[in-house]
């Protein structure tokens, strides 16, 4: 497996939120370090890529914040390059910041800026690398930004789960793994703060990797094994490293 990260993402002064604090990173990376994954760093997305999944009237409003934009844009060439890596053969986890899932083609929320799995995806298909992708949001909040994004490409599926207790969770992710009929890549909005210590109060470290493992599995099935997953939410930081870590076991094999 292929890890895209560059040491850029450890600064914390982009932005003033949840998802820029000071040793988030550092906590995401430390199961991963001295890892048997490649690390790969990402070159920024370019305009033109940017401009796939976002107007320019709203590009034209985050280059107002030339530290935000900058660090966004490296999270969106993150993403790209696990997209490109993943295409390739090559399972790949994107530890990028800022995340991306609430990002809009005109406006962003919850901590995103720029929407780095779709663009991703939007990438692969204007490359004709992709015709059909299939898109798994764990994060503890709908990918809303994901969804509008991709809206107008029928053959882009977005799944986010949400259950009751883990173990329906779990089964649900099964489920729909299982009926997906085809697709040319898996990729995977892998938020963290569905953990039972953080926002979403439900997932445990086991259930990461079990939801890697099956990730994984449906990729074998379904697409040569193409998937790579991007960082999205995680905010309980004394465990964010170990349910990363568990995700990319499962994910890796």
């Amino acid at each position: 497996m292929k890890l895209v990260y560059d040491e850029h993402f450890r600064a914390s002064d982009y932005a003033q939120d949840n998802a820029a604090r000071p040793g988030r990173m550092e906590a995401a990376m430390s199961g991963l370090l001295g890892g048997p994954w490649d690390i790969v760093a990402p070159m920024p997305a370019t305009l033109d890529q940017l401009r796939l999944a976002h107007d320019a009237d709203y590009l034209d409003q985050v280059a107002q914040e030339p530290a935000r934009f900058a660090m966004a844009s490296l999270a969106a060439g993150g993403a790209v390059l696990a997209a490109r890596l993943a295409h390739g053969g090559e399972p790949t986890f994107a530890c990028v910041r800022p995340p991306g899932h609430h990002a809009s083609r005109t406006g962003a929320w919850g901590h995103c800026t720029f929407s780095n799995l779709a663009l991703a995806l939007l990438v692969l298909r204007a490359e004709q690398r992709i015709d059909r992708a299939f898109v798994i949001d764990i994060d503890a909040h709908t990918g809303d930004g994901t969804r509008e994004v991709l809206a107008h490409w029928p053959q882009a599926e977005i799944f986010n789960p949400f259950a009751a207790t883990a173990a329906e969770y779990l089964e649900l992710v099964e489920a729909r793994l299982t009926a997906v009929q085809g697709t040319d890549i898996i990729s995977v909005s892998a938020g963290f703060d569905a953990y039972k210590l953080d926002v979403g109060h439900k997932l445990d470290t086991a259930d990461f990797r079990r939801i890697g493992t099956l990730v994984r599995a449906a990729a074998l099935r379904l697409c040569r094994g193409r998937r790579f997953a991007v960082l999205e939410g995680g905010y309980f930081l004394q465990d964010l490293g170990a349910n990363v870590l568990a995700f990319c076991q499962g994910f890796a094999g």
